[in-house]
């Protein structure tokens, strides 16, 4: 088996000790942003509708019962010193919306296109509503994986999934179910026939699955910028399937907009979509100038119904279609929006059906997605500025909106924001007379800005960021790697603890077991260039003083770079971590590398590579997904899930997807 291992000696850079940063004062920063929430109104809007059969949407109630709580909430009591800002009526709530888009309209319309490209059903191919079934009982499911997620007990959306029993796996527009212990494909929905489906993903929760098709995937590595409407940006539908017997398609759920990201949480899903006003701005050549065009453009706005902007959405239970708009009594607005685009958040429980999605929307844009148990934010960036959005989901149904901040710079991904306790912690990164790195700490009550930490790594491009409890790490690369250590326990006074400069960068972080940190990225070579995929194990039991115990280094075989979090796995029980690993030469390409994890050093077990298919462009995918179960380790790439043996990596059985 390979096994190629780099250890730092005492005159590598890799064994430099650490900068250590004296605790200093930090000062706290103004707010600078005001959150909002619409008041309930009583006018609700008639739903408007033209495909299959029709009936009109149900407005929610003017006073909502009280939700029941799910859990006990981990950040406290909702917002309360946030400013309010509400709606009198549907009348001026249209009056602000198009107020607010106008000053947003260029000379060609509004920012990006609205024009999508179809969805749903291609051809008249639809799954059957399936008949209730028990769930699955018998043995206990063994010990096994499941994704690889930002925190516990919030799922993201993957492409494959196991409860112990069975596999789920969605690839090439098709899903599968394999029984994971005679390995025997037990079911298969061909969803080709809806678009989007080449990028499906899902969500599981006991007997059912929850496929999104036409997604956005989230882009791990960032900058996160606001995305354009383009093709696809219409493109998004929501399969509830039935995943006892043959999988069945029991409801679909379209919403009219595009995909932004999910989060789960004990079988609740919260599916957060982006629209844009469907407004037509006068096209074709003409002479008028610019700002002529602007001021045309501005008075289209003007005359724009409600409809424009409120989002619409569709479900399908059976042959049935309904069609709905989103009522004003559900709509809210930060102060400060361009009324270019709204963010509607969908609650789905997976036990039931899609028939009561229970938006709720924002006058906003959102581009990245986080979640913990009990709450969920919706961030965008322009380059200048980070806009946040927090809803509460500590209770079952539809989401509060609780208000809106803004911190200063470009978002980084997902993993950039982190709620603990009472605080929301966010990364960003601004771009001035050069490139530098900031760690913003906001009280989650207020969202207003608590402390922040400044001026990390000036000059470099920031590569990961991992929050762990009270601490922030923290990789920027230039010429070298500084792997920051932040001291957040104090919400008002975040300080630097310390700076670990060594060679290479890491792209991903990965907690493996108290006071170690597993990075994953390029090693570099004495000239700055990059040669190819570092493993590095790092001693975090000091803030002050972390310190790189070891690291592997392959020659010419790349990680996936950046990587996306769920192709990665650390399997505790055996002190494994497994790495997609690509290769700038054909015989290490789509492989799997597997890496002992010890107490003070790693250990390269082996490597793991499923056969390879022909396709029509030449090119088969590697591994891009791992999970374990009970004792076999198991590896999918586009042409089948390859099972092995756990200790030895042996092959026990494959599961062509052709």
């Amino acid at each position: 088996m390979d096994d190629v291992e780099g250890r730092p000696t005492p005159s590598d850079p890799a064994a430099r000790s650490p900068k250590v940063w004296p605790r200093r004062r930090s000062t706290a920063l103004g707010a600078g942003f005001v959150a909002a929430v619409a008041a309930i109104v009583t006018v609700a809007l008639a739903t408007a509708g033209s495909s299959g059969h029709r009936t009109p949407a149900q407005p929610g109630p003017t006073t909502p019962g009280a939700p029941t709580p799910r859990h006990s909430p981990a950040v406290g009591p909702a917002p309360q010193q946030i400013e309010l800002v509400a709606y009198d009526a549907c009348d001026s709530m249209l009056d602000g919306l198009r107020s607010h888009t106008s000053k947003s309209v260029t000379a060609y319309g509004l920012p990006g296109s609205q024009q999508g490209y179809p969805y749903g059903v291609l051809e008249d191919a639809r799954g059957k509503l399936s008949a209730a079934a028990p769930a699955g009982g018998g043995a206990a499911a063994p010990d096994h994986s499941t994704t690889n997620v930002q925190e516990p007990g919030v799922g993201e959306p993957d492409t494959i999934g196991t409860d112990g029993h069975r596999v789920v796996s969605v690839s090439d527009g098709v899903l599968r179910v394999v029984d994971a212990r005679t390995h025997e494909v037990t079911g298969r929905l061909d969803l080709t026939v809806y678009a989007g489906a080449e990028s499906a993903q899902l969500l599981l929760a006991q007997d059912r699955a929850l496929v999104v098709l036409g997604n956005a995937a989230p882009y791990y590595g960032g900058p996160i910028y606001s995305r354009p409407y383009g093709p696809g940006a219409d493109a998004t539908t929501f399969l509830l399937v039935d995943l006892t017997g043959s999988p069945s398609i029991i409801s679909t759920l379209h919403p009219h907009g595009g995909y932004v990201d999910a989060r789960m949480v004990d079988g609740t899903a919260r599916l957060v979509v982006r629209s844009a006003p469907t407004i037509s701005f006068p096209t074709g050549n003409d002479r008028s100038s610019e700002g002529q065009r602007i001021a045309r453009n501005r008075e289209v706005v003007k005359h724009a119904p409600l409809t424009a902007w409120l989002p619409t959405y569709e479900v399908t239970t059976g042959t049935t279609t309904t069609s709905h708009t989103v009522p004003c009594t559900r709509v809210s607005h930060p102060k400060t929006y361009t009324g270019a685009s709204m963010l509607t958040v969908y609650t789905v429980d997976l036990a039931a059906d899609l028939d009561q999605p229970d938006p709720i929307t924002v006058a906003a844009d959102g581009t990245a997605v986080y979640a913990s148990t009990t709450s969920l934010y919706v961030a965008s960036s322009d380059g200048d500025k980070t806009q946040l959005h927090r809803f509460d989901t500590s209770t079952v149904g539809r989401p509060s909106y609780l208000g809106s901040g803004t911190v200063p710079g470009q978002l980084f991904d997902s993993y950039s924001m982190s709620e603990y306790r009472s605080s929301l912690r966010v990364v960003t990164s601004t771009r001035r007379a050069t490139m530098s790195t900031s760690v913003y700490v906001l009280d989650a009550e207020t969202l207003q800005v608590t402390g922040s930490v400044g001026d990390l790594g000036v000059g470099e491009q920031l590569h990961a960021v991992r929050f762990l409890g009270p601490l922030a790490y923290v990789v920027t690369f230039e010429s070298v790697d500084p792997l920051y250590v932040l001291d957040l326990h104090d919400p008002a006074k975040p300080r630097r603890a310390a700076e670990l400069t060594i060679t290479g960068y890491s792209d991903y972080l990965h907690p493996v077991g108290p006071g170690r940190l597993l990075g994953v990225g390029e090693s570099v070579n004495s000239a700055g260039m990059v040669n190819g995929l570092q493993i590095s194990l790092f001693d975090t039991d000091s803030a002050e003083r972390p310190r790189r115990l070891d690291r592997i280094t392959r020659p010419n075989t790349p990680s996936e770079t950046p990587i996306d979090p769920h192709a990665f796995l650390y399997w505790p029980a055996k002190k494994l971590a497994v790495v997609p690993i690509n290769a700038w030469n054909g015989n290490e390409s789509g492989a799997a590398l597997v890496v002992h994890v010890g107490a003070v050093g790693l250990r390269t077990v082996g490597t793991i590579r499923n056969p390879a298919v022909s396709t029509a462009n030449g090119y088969a995918g590697g591994i891009s997904r791992t999970l374990v179960i009970g004792g076999d380790i198991w590896t999918m790439s586009s042409s089948g899930l390859r099972v092995s043996d756990l200790d030895s990596l042996d092959r026990r059985a494959w599961v062509p997807f052709s």
